[in-house]
């Protein structure tokens, strides 16, 4: 994907060049009736930064992205955006757009019309009208458009259509919910990323509503992962995904074995674990909590390896595992090891395939497993 050249920037306000957070939500609270919707959540967005609100239907998420735009007003708690309280100003006096999943487009307008509505509605002259459509169009990829009407476009082209129109007002905050959910998988990928270079670009700061875990990873620089109308944990991908704080955490993001131990011994440096029917292992010290009693280790398939596949070298502090292999899938780039351990747990080892033809484990046999201590994660819930 090639950058436009010479394309017109939003201008920097200087709220974003003052350093202050993009968004604060203060101790922030939606009842719809009975029901907490968001229950107390409190969050600084940095400028320019791309935050992804991540968690299943029904968590929060797209309440919480409702009220930053102003389309519902919080029940209690308070909103800043770039440091101006926004209290209940109506979604079109705060400096942001939103972008939904259905695009919402004018079906009877031409490309060109669609992106230069709200600058109309504005009283933006005609010249420069015509001139920041272009720039949008030129940003998201879509020059040469102008004319045609949304029923002509392809799915990702009504999505960058969205975008331009969001994005031609300039706006300090750009909200989305769920804009990909109607593309196909492949189309949706390379968006991702088109996303996450616009972002680059544009200097805005985005929020974003997900349920899909890889696509959360791929985007964010921070992802806040959502349940019950709180943030369970608020951190960068690499964080979230390798250092879960709570079995939800590590559940939601991508796949993760479970296995029920007993808290031995803890020396400061790492922590020693009792699983049962296959005795010690040993993890590192929790993020947080006091590891203590029967807990939950967590630990990715990915992380686990055939005991044959690693060297002499690095075997020494490993953990080891001996199972019956229960099952054996191929999943093209991976083969998964199904293992029954002798405690009746099972775990699920992920293993790259190599070269074609090459020997496997077979079902019914023990093959023996390892991983690192820096792998596994003790959670107490």
């Amino acid at each position: 994907m090639q950058t436009v050249q010479n394309e017109r920037k939003p201008e920097i306000d200087p709220a974003r060049a003052s350093g202050i957070p993009s968004i604060v939500l203060s101790d922030v609270f939606k009842f719809f009736g009975d029901v907490a919707a968001v229950n107390g959540i409190s969050l600084d967005v940095r400028q320019g930064e791309f935050l992804t609100l991540l968690g299943p239907s029904g968590c929060g998420k797209t309440t919480t992205l409702r009220m930053i735009g102003g389309f519902e007003l919080p029940s209690a708690g308070e909103i800043l955006i770039e440091g101006q309280v926004m209290g209940d100003r109506p979604p079109y006096r705060r400096p942001v757009n939103t972008v939904f999943q259905n695009y919402a487009l004018f079906p009877h307008m031409t490309v060109a019309q669609n992106v230069s509505y709200g600058l109309e509605m504005s009283g933006v002259p005609k010249m420069e009208r015509k001139q920041r459509v272009a720039d949008a169009l030129a940003m998201v990829r879509l020059p040469q458009v102008e004319g045609r009407k949304p029923a002509a476009l392809s799915g990702g082209q009504q999505q960058r259509v969205a975008l331009a129109r969001a994005l031609v007002n300039r706006p300090s905050v750009l909200l989305l919910d769920e804009p990909l959910g109607a593309l196909d998988l492949k189309l949706r990928k390379a968006m991702q990323l088109e996303l996450k270079q616009l972002n680059r670009e544009v200097g805005a700061t985005f929020v974003y509503v997900t349920h899909d875990q890889e696509e959360a990873l791929t985007m964010s620089d921070r992802i806040a992962v959502m349940s019950e109308g709180r943030i369970l944990q608020l951190g960068t991908p690499g964080e979230i995904y390798e250092r879960p704080r709570t079995r939800f955490v590590a559940d939601f993001i991508g796949q993760t074995n479970f296995l029920e131990v007993d808290v031995v011994a803890a020396d400061g440096t790492a922590i020693a674990v009792d699983l049962p029917g296959s005795g010690s292992l040993h993890t590192r010290i929790p993020d947080a909590g006091q590891p203590q009693g029967r807990m939950t280790l967590a630990v990715r398939p990915e992380k686990i390896s055939l005991r044959k596949d690693v060297p002499e070298s690095e075997m020494p502090g490993m953990n080891e595992l001996s199972g019956r292999l229960e099952e054996v899938v191929y999943v093209g780039t991976h083969t998964q090891y199904l293992l029954r351990l002798p405690g009746g747990q099972i775990i699920t080892v992920q293993r790259q395939n190599r070269a074609v033809g090459e020997s496997e484990y077979f079902v019914g046999e023990t093959p023996t497993v390892v991983f690192s201590p820096l792998s596994a994660a003790l959670l107490a819930d």
